[in-house]
């Protein structure tokens, strides 16, 4: 039996923690391993956590800043931004900041759940909302010609792996869509990602949709 998916919980209101465990509480491969009520306090128990769950209003220090320090560190832990808010600022500066998911508050607890196993994996995963957003802060700002000839460095092979990674594929679908096995997806999304200078597949979403190619 693998591990359980070690969680950290970070949100100032204790309701919501004690919530949380208890839905989480239920998973069983996943274990809460911290709590923090702030963002400062969340970057010395974080770390210890496989996915943490960050709320972004708190005192002290906000989620976003301690989500940009959490993942400025090596080792990081995937983070999932979880929140009632979902202003455009919020989701972008939490994704170019390198979160793997962005959630709302009223999602429900199985989607919770299922989201901590998908980024645990390695894939990102943002709600219907977060989404929407994201696409029209690629229209208003428009075909980026950075983004363009950050990708005019890739491969042919590497471009076909990052647009499948842009449309939401997880990498068992690209393989099968274009007929490599799971190990070769991973080394070209790992060629990808350093081409690109991104460290996530949502990151490669946004630099695809911002080229004007999704």
């Amino acid at each position: 039996m693998s591990a359980p998916i070690r969680v950290a919980i970070v949100d100032d209101d204790p309701l919501v923690r004690a919530g949380l465990s208890m839905v989480l509480g239920g998973a069983p491969d996943v274990e809460i391993v911290a709590e923090a009520g702030d963002g400062a306090a969340a970057l010395s128990v974080a770390p210890a956590a496989d996915v943490v769950l960050m709320d972004i209003r708190m005192p002290i220090m906000d989620g976003l800043a301690a989500t940009e320090r959490l993942l400025a560190e090596e080792p990081a832990p995937h983070v999932i931004v979880l929140t009632t808010f979902d202003a455009d600022e919020h989701v972008m500066r939490a994704l170019a900041a390198g979160a793997s998911g962005f959630l709302l508050k009223d999602t429900p607890p199985p989607q919770i759940v299922e989201a901590i196993r998908k980024v645990a994996a390695g894939e990102p995963i943002l709600s219907p909302s977060v989404t929407g957003q994201l696409i029209r802060h690629v229209t208003a700002a428009g075909i980026s010609t950075e983004a363009r000839k950050a990708i005019e460095q890739l491969t042919d092979r590497e471009r076909e792996v990052a647009l499948s990674v842009a449309r939401g594929a997880s990498n068992a679908e690209i393989a099968a869509q274009l007929f490599m096995s799971v190990a070769t997806v991973k080394v070209h999304l790992g060629h990808v990602f350093t081409k690109l200078g991104v460290t996530n597949r949502v990151q490669v979403a946004i630099r695809m949709h911002d080229a004007g190619l999704v």
